[in-house]
Formats: structure tokens, C-alpha cells, sequence
């Protein structure tokens, strides 16, 4: 498979979900820092679509999933009612995913450019973290296999 390819196949699944693309990336043999920055960059970019572009694309997620994910009494209704836009910016991608936590950040009334630096920050971390820890977890199991 090509690099391009291997790296629009990570950045993809980023867009869709951070825990997917990390294992992906990793599956395409792709390096750890390169697995986390795209899988972060997919994931900042459908945090964007849905915060700045998708009104109707955020209205269907909120419609469809707002029962599961971001009623009130829910767990993102407690996280965004005890720390704030921080709490949900940083949380939500690992959480929810970052599309979904974008929506629900807007639903509640979170400013977009705001949620948006924050759904970064939280999506960076979380991308290095999953990553580092995959990164980890595949060196013990090569290591002490003789691979």
C-alpha cells in the first residue's frame, strides 16, 4: 500500500474516530509519531467541519444520538455542567468522539471558537497517550516474543 494511502486510510479513520485510526496506523505499520499525528489531524478535522461548517451534519448527530451521549442527565450533560468547556473539549474525544463531542459542545452552547481550541488540546493528548500506550503494548508483546 502506498504512503499516501496508508495516510489518508489513518486520517480518515480519524475523522471518524481517534480509537480507530491509532490501531490502524499501526496495522499499516506506519511510525507512532506519524500514526499520532495523523489520527489527531482527522480527528481536529471533523471537530471543525462540525463546529464551523456542518449545521446539518451537527443537528443529525445531536438528533440521532443525543439520547446515548449528550442528554441532559447523561454523562457529558455532568462533565459540561462541572467543567465547563474545558472539561468537555478534553474529555469528549476520548469519550464520545470528537464529531459527536463537537455537537453536543455546540447543543449545550459552547462558543465555537473556544471548543474548538479545546477539542484540540484534548484530541492531542488523547492521541498521544492512545498512541504511546499502543506504541508500549506492541513493544512488550515483540520484545518478549523474540520478534
Amino acid at each position: 500500500m502506498s504512503d499516501l494511502l496508508a495516510w489518508a486510510s489513518v486520517i480518515g479513520a480519524g475523522v471518524l474516530e481517534l480509537w480507530a485510526a491509532i490501531p490502524l496506523g499501526f496495522t499499516l505499520k506506519l511510525h507512532p509519531v506519524l500514526t499520532a499525528i495523523l489520527s489527531a489531524i482527522g480527528s481536529i478535522l471533523s471537530a471543525f467541519i462540525v463546529i464551523f461548517l456542518g449545521t446539518s451534519l451537527r443537528n443529525w448527530l445531536i438528533q440521532r444520538f443525543q439520547r446515548k451521549a449528550g442528554g441532559r442527565g447523561s454523562r457529558m450533560s455532568r462533565i459540561w455542567d462541572k467543567y465547563g468547556i474545558i472539561g468537555l473539549g478534553f474529555l469528549s474525544p476520548l469519550i464520545t468522539g470528537a464529531p459527536l463531542g463537537a455537537a453536543i459542545g455546540i447543543s449545550f452552547g459552547a462558543k465555537p471558537r473556544k471548543l474548538f481550541v479545546w477539542m484540540t488540546v484534548g484530541i492531542a493528548f488523547w492521541s498521544i497517550v492512545l498512541t504511546t500506550a499502543a506504541a508500549l503494548g506492541v513493544s512488550v508483546f515483540t520484545v518478549g516474543s523474540g520478534v
